[in-house]
């Protein structure tokens, strides 16, 4: 059994530790009311069986409360004074300083909540260490300096989550689209250093992945650019090529046959394309940015960006290619072929590819086999995504956060703007813990989602007003130099943060759970259905009210949780106990999801989730849980198809892991070790050593291979397969 320290370190329970503790306090009082020996005792036997009773590992803080109770419940009440004031004096002493014993265990590698809070990050490495330090001083600043107190409060008992506060300090916004077609066309500036319009498809590849480290390295969420601007560069390489091979061939007195000619030309542009996609990716899943971790970047494939002809051509050929580079994956240390986790896919599902005889079913099915092997691409629905969007099929920013369809924002030639646009930031309600403060009671809990949801509101205010005044000398290559906008040299990129430019969003996680608490069903039956379709109509109809009041677009988030969802999980625990199917598990579920270990077919699971991705605007995503169909490609595009007539947005989680120690290529198991904890463990040679473990799960919308903290780890074991 152990706890976690104040600095984030594990330790194992030490029952000496609250003996001593009490007997010290015990001594400060007079005799006449100090407690015997074998009340002593019997207070930290209590403690014991409580932390053993426990589903999660528990901090220090939470042991010494029970301590307190221990003493009272012994009517020690005047050892239980004298052994608070001890804790006050030594927390004061703490928070003279409170960021050193963070920091220091990061150091030494000892900081378990840092070392499993991103699953792309590996917390050993300097340079992710330097950024970790850095959000250490940022979260500090945050919750003593930046923030209101009732905010820093809600978020610590995990009412709320302000997210990303390791940032907030900086004045950084969250995930954005890149206008990469107003950057290669018309140039742009890295490092001072100017940067043509590229005159090869390669070089534009090779331009395009310094434009996304530097992205990356000024701003903390995700980022996506789509292929189709890379498209027109395919023709610029083939009119280059063709000017080569007709000089080649004139040099040494041979023929000018056209086919000849042409059959030359293709074999070297596709070679070409082909060494530039191998860039993008090499490129991508080796930098290391300023944040001590690869970019992530999502890709978008849709054939009906560009136009047809040659130019849509050339993007299917571009597709096509990342495909087959991605199915093969990467070579780790060992020269094993892996998953990479960066850049994520998105493939488009639309009537030029959706079915057999359509002219791009070829890149379907080769997205199915993509998908079977190495988890991408996900999928949009253009059918549904213009039913939702006005008409409009664009990507999601990073992972799954959604600009909204503005007016406002409009290009010269009519069409919406989206290319160039961001996100300010986002703060995530717990509905489970809404339900759980109304006792079950129906008045009581619209009157505090009410609270809750203007209590949202004033943090998301925060995040609007840090990001005011911001000037764009901060980030250049975001504000100057075309990657978001091209703002002059100390202009401040207020306009961008009003009238639909950017978004602002708010999440919500735990849908499932609130329903279980308040009517005693899961979302998935009627009642519970009609009562979450209530709750979601209601964070839709504030936004709207925010948004109309303010002129900043506010908008309903399904919120990607990765460390958080075990936060809100201990934190119900701790405030209301453990109540069956709501606060008996490490992990509360994603947003409107399913609940992992509800057992619903891929089908029904899907079109069940299409009407509350709906009310998602601002971001969502959908998946099923399958198993190995690498033999059984048939089942992916059947489920594609069905993606593509019912729901936006949506993913398939296959097993994609490898043991480096037997070379076992499975699924790698998670069990429970000698001291109660989740550890993952090689089916066949029984290995545990994460560092010879490859394992790659989806978490929360991206593919993450560096293991999870235990709330996460549970909720993946606890998945059942849909299909």
């Amino acid at each position: 059994m152990k706890v976690i320290k104040r600095n984030g370190e594990e330790v194992p329970f030490d029952l000496s530790k609250i003996v001593n503790a009490v007997k010290a306090a015990n001594l400060e009082v007079e005799p006449i009311h100090r407690l015997n020996e074998y009340q002593i005792q019997a207070v930290a036997d209590t403690v014991e069986k409580k932390l053993e009773s426990l589903p999660h590992i528990t901090h220090v803080e939470d042991v010494q409360d029970m301590v307190e109770i221990g003493i009272m419940e012994m009517r020690g009440y005047e050892v239980a004074q004298k052994y608070v004031r001890y804790r006050y004096k030594r927390e004061l002493a703490r928070k003279s300083n409170t960021t050193d014993n963070e920091i220091l265990a990061l150091i030494d590698h000892l900081n378990e909540n840092v070392k499993q809070e991103n699953s792309n990050k590996n917390p050993v490495i300097n340079s992710t260490q330097r950024d970790y330090m850095a959000g250490e001083v940022s979260k500090d600043l945050t919750m003593r300096v930046l923030l209101p107190e009732d905010i820093v409060k809600a978020h610590e008992e995990g009412i709320i989550h302000f997210h990303d506060s390791d940032y907030f300090a900086q004045k950084e916004h969250n995930c954005d689209l890149i206008n990469l077609e107003d950057m290669l066309q018309n140039g742009t500036v890295i490092s001072e250093t100017m940067i043509e319009k590229p005159h090869s498809f390669f070089t534009a590849c090779n331009v395009t992945t310094q434009i996304v480290a530097q992205v990356a390295s000024n701003q903390y969420g995700g980022q996506t650019f789509t292929l189709s601007h890379l498209a027109p560069f395919v023709d610029i390489s083939r009119k280059k090529i063709r000017k080569q091979v007709i000089e080649e061939r004139t040099a040494c007195g041979d023929s000018l046959d056209d086919r000849i000619v042409n059959k030359v030309v293709e074999s070297r542009l596709r070679s070409e394309v082909k060494s530039g996609i191998q860039t993008i990716q090499y490129q991508l899943i080796t930098l290391m940015t300023c944040n001590g971790q690869a970019p992530f970047v999502t890709m978008f494939m849709y054939l009906d960006e560009v136009p047809e002809g040659q130019e849509r051509d050339d993007l299917a050929m571009i597709i096509e290619e990342v495909l087959r580079q991605r199915m093969q994956g990467v070579k780790n240390e060992k020269g094993i072929w892996i998953t990479p986790a960066f850049p994520k896919l998105i493939y488009v599902l639309d009537e030029d590819n959706i079915t057999k005889d359509s002219k791009y079913w070829y890149l379907t099915e080769l997205s199915a086999e993509c998908t079977a092997k190495r988890m991408v691409p996900d999928y949009i629905s253009a059918k549904v995504m213009r039913s939702l969007k006005q008409g409009d099929v664009y990507p999601c920013m990073g992972c799954r956060s959604f600009l909204t369809v503005e007016d406002s924002q409009r290009k010269p030639d009519g069409s919406h703007k989206y290319y160039g646009r961001f996100n300010q930031g986002v703060v995530t309600i717990n509905l489970v813990d809404v339900a759980c403060s109304s006792h079950g009671d129906m008045d009581a809990f619209w009157r505090i989602y009410e609270e809750r949801l203007d209590l949202c509101h004033r943090a998301l205010r925060c995040r609007h007003e840090r990001l005011l005044g911001t000037i764009s000398d901060v980030a250049p290559i975001l504000w100057q130099n075309g990657a978001l906008a091209r703002l002059k040299k100390g202009e401040t990129i207020d306009k961008l943060l009003f009238g639909g430019y950017s978004t602002i969003s708010l999440g919500y996680a735990g849908l499932c759970e609130m329903c279980v608490r308040m009517i005693g069903k899961t979302h998935t039956s009627p009642e519970g259905r009609e009562f979450s379709l209530q709750v979601m109509q209601k964070l839709n109809d504030k936004c709207k009210e925010w948004s109309e009041a303010e002129n900043i677009s506010y908008s309903v988030y399904g919120t990607p949780m990765e460390s958080t969802t075990y936060k809100f999980a201990k934190c119900l625990q701790k405030r209301f106990g453990i109540i069956p199917g709501v606060t008996d598990r490490n992990y509360i579920t994603n947003s409107y999801h399913v609940h992992v270990a509800e057992h619903i077919d891929a089908f029904h699971k899907l079109k069940f989730e299409s009407e509350f991705q709906k009310l998602s605007p601002g971001g969502a995503i959908s998946y099923v849980e399958v198993p190995n169909l690498q033999n059984n490609t048939d089942a992916v595009l059947a489920v594609m198809r069905f993606i593509y007539d019912n729901i936006m947005y949506a993913e398939l989680n296959t097993k994609s892991d490898y043991c480096e120690k037997c070379g076992y290529d499975g699924e790698i198991q998670i069990v429970t070790d000698a001291e109660g904890k989740l550890v993952w463990e090689c089916p066949n040679c029984g290995n545990r050593d994460q560092n010879k473990l490859f394992v790659a799960r989806r978490t929360c919308g991206y593919i993450g291979t560096q293991f999870w903290n235990q709330g996460r780890t549970q909720e993946i074991k606890d998945r059942v397969l849909h299909l």
